[in-house]
């Protein structure tokens, strides 16, 4: 019998399961598991923006690792984990250059109104006298919250196409050239477009307020590709729905899969379904880390993407 047990905590990452080597004898959470099965495991993989409860987690007496797939974390208690003597690890760096250059698609398709312009050809709505007119991107400043591996990339692409780059986080950061605002408040009222791309915990849950949105104003723009929970969706779609914010391009939601008859009636707003970071060239990458960091495990050597509490 094999001793490298791992447990596949969600049926949406299944496919990790046909992924692993054969070292690794792999169980599945939705399938049944005697309590000495789940006595046997020592791993666990996880999306990490899906919620785990910790009485969920602590059934599993001799569990070690909690090895996150993605690069998010959020829906792991590192602290919880850390209590109770379970390493976490994650994704690091694998998909931010996917993710920046969804962030970009969402912002041109949105500034250039390209939506509007597919709907109008297809209705026949398309002559000599209509012209769909937008806003130059030169024009625009972006302001980015949060400057990790995402907001550096989106950063890089912003300047090629001619707009300047401002940013906000909680701490300076000596690496980033660019001008920290003072606040986010600020970031939003002194730039055309706020992209969210920090890293999402108890502590920023809708950090995108309806204060900061009403700085950003009726010409303003907000692109989230980081996660659901920072952006308050209910000031939001108030704001949207009163023309009080210019717009709106969301790849996140507060909850997966968002419930599409919130977004009905709701203007000038660009939804896609949480797929920045999923590309045919991320998955492989994943997974390696993901074996990676098992085989560390098992192996009893250190953790390769480590996550300190």
């Amino acid at each position: 019998m094999k001793a490298n047990k791992v447990l596949i905590a969600h049926e949406q990452i299944g496919f990790v399961a046909d992924a692993l080597p054969a070292k690794f004898e792999v169980l599945k959470a939705w399938e049944p598991m005697s309590s000495a099965e789940k006595d046997s495991i020592t791993a666990i993989v996880v999306a990490g923006d899906v919620s785990m409860e910790n009485s969920y987690l602590a059934q599993f007496r001799n569990l070690g690792l909690i090895a996150c797939l993605t690069t998010g974390y959020d829906g792991v208690d590192v602290f919880w984990a850390a209590d109770h003597g379970i390493r976490v690890t994650r994704a690091v760096e694998v998909n931010h250059e996917d993710v920046a250059d969804h962030a970009m698609g969402l912002l041109i398709a949105w500034t250039r109104e390209l939506t509007t312009g597919d709907a109008m050809v297809r209705a026949g709505a398309w002559n000599a006298s209509v012209k769909v007119v937008t806003r130059s991107l030169s024009e625009l400043s972006v302001g980015i919250v949060g400057m990790g591996a995402i907001g550096k990339a989106v950063a890089s692409r912003c300047l090629s196409f001619g707009m300047p780059v401002f940013w906000w986080g909680p701490r300076e950061k000596e690496d980033v050239p660019f001008r920290r605002a003072s606040d986010l408040e600020s970031l939003a009222r002194d730039n055309n477009v706020l992209i969210v791309a920090s890293s999402a915990d108890k502590s920023n849950r809708h950090m995108i307020s309806g204060r900061v949105l009403d700085e950003l104003g009726p010409d303003g723009l907000l692109v989230n590709v980081a996660r659901g929970s920072l952006v308050d969706e209910e000031a939001l779609i108030e704001r949207l729905k009163l023309g009080r914010l210019g717009g709106a391009a969301l790849d996140v939601f507060e909850q997966e899969p968002t419930d599409p008859t919130k977004w009905r009636g709701v203007p000038n707003i660009i939804l896609t379904p949480h797929s920045a970071g999923a590309t045919q060239a991320v998955l492989p990458r994943l997974v390696a880390q993901l074996i990676s960091n098992l085989e560390a495990h098992f192996g009893g050597r250190e953790l390769v993407t480590p996550i300190a509490a």
